[in-house]
């Protein structure tokens, strides 16, 4: 994946659609400088902004890592991975933990989005938890993953799952500073 697709992506359905980043903030609730960061940045923020975003310009959350589109089954080989879009729990570079590979990034009309993520271990930030609407449910393939939902915090280990609604306040990091792997499938009706 190329550096900032979802930023340009972004740029792209503004103009196609005739909508300006202030009436893209307008609709969003997000700031103009959020927006601005968003599509001027390198790295991406997390979910949240960009599912706002994408209900603002009426498009699923995978349109902004789409490169083609596919209306049978989708194959997704590990020799074909691609560069990964990084997310952050904030909107800032010093903050970038989660690197996303789309799964089925080519499968049109899908209503999932299916992610590997690696978690890179990091204690440098200050935790900001989002909230989004849809559903989440997350794997964990290697290492351990701490997950604060709401007021709870829970610890997942290789082999354990969790499936929760995305509206509740929630953050996903490594625990103790060590990377880990998780499978995450989101969903965001739009």
């Amino acid at each position: 994946m190329k550096k900032n697709i979802v930023g340009q992506k972004i740029n792209t359905l503004c103009v196609d659609k005739n909508i300006s980043f202030a009436e893209l903030s307008n609709r969003s609730g997000l700031t103009l400088e959020q927006i601005d960061l968003i599509v001027n940045n390198e790295k991406v923020p997390s979910l949240s902004p960009l599912i706002k975003i994408a209900r603002a310009l009426g498009v699923r959350l995978g349109t902004f890592l789409d490169d083609t589109t596919e209306l049978g089954p989708v194959i997704h080989r590990q020799a074909d991975a691609e560069l990964p879009a990084t997310f952050s729990s904030q909107l800032s570079n010093d903050n970038s933990h989660l690197d996303f590979f789309s799964l089925a990034s080519s499968k049109s009309g899908r209503h999932m989005e299916p992610f590997l993520v690696n978690i890179k271990a990091t204690s440098t930030y200050e935790p900001i938890l989002s909230s989004h609407e849809g559903e989440e449910f997350i794997f964990v393939l290697k290492g351990a993953v701490k997950i604060i939902y709401g007021k709870d915090t829970k610890i997942l280990q290789t082999g354990d799952s969790i499936y929760y609604d995305s509206i509740v306040d929630h953050l996903v990091s490594a625990l103790n500073d060590e990377p880990a792997q998780i499978v995450a499938v989101v969903y965001t009706p739009i």
